[in-house]
């Protein structure tokens, strides 16, 4: 059993792992969300920051959920973010599409199966075979 306080509120919990707060920490940051959802569909144009200051929420767990894919912006929506890998600016996720398709390539060219090629042997097959003397 693992035992640790809460990083928002400070309460003992029996942790289970992903973030490390409680219980009721997490429903509080859960209802924010959900407010946070609704007003980028009612405020198609608003900034992060605006977003941030209308529902009381951090700019960093705005992008927290951009990242996990759970907030999506619309293509109106001066917001996004940049791709962990090129920089270009995206709507959700951590990688834009380029780059997603890119590393979706290599790795199929990791598990491909390996072209083997036939080596021809120029040498007789009489030469190389391992011979035995008969002592009778």
């Amino acid at each position: 059993m693992d035992v640790r306080s809460c990083k928002n509120c400070g309460r003992l919990f029996n942790y289970m792992g992903g973030q490390p707060i409680c219980a009721s920490c997490k429903q509080k940051l859960e209802d924010k969300f959900v407010k946070v959802k609704d007003y980028i569909r009612q405020h198609e144009l608003a900034s992060m920051k605006e977003i941030s200051e209308e529902n009381e929420v951090s700019v960093k767990q705005l992008r927290q959920w951009v990242r996990e894919e759970r907030l999506t912006f619309s293509s109106k929506s001066p917001v996004g973010i940049e791709c962990e890998n090129c920089g270009a600016m995206i709507r959700t996720g951590r990688f834009c599409e380029k780059c997603k398709n890119n590393m979706a390539n290599d790795f199929k060219g990791m598990y491909a199966a390996p072209k083997v090629q036939k080596v021809e042997n120029k040498q007789s097959k009489g030469k190389d075979r391992m011979r035995f003397l008969d002592k009778t």
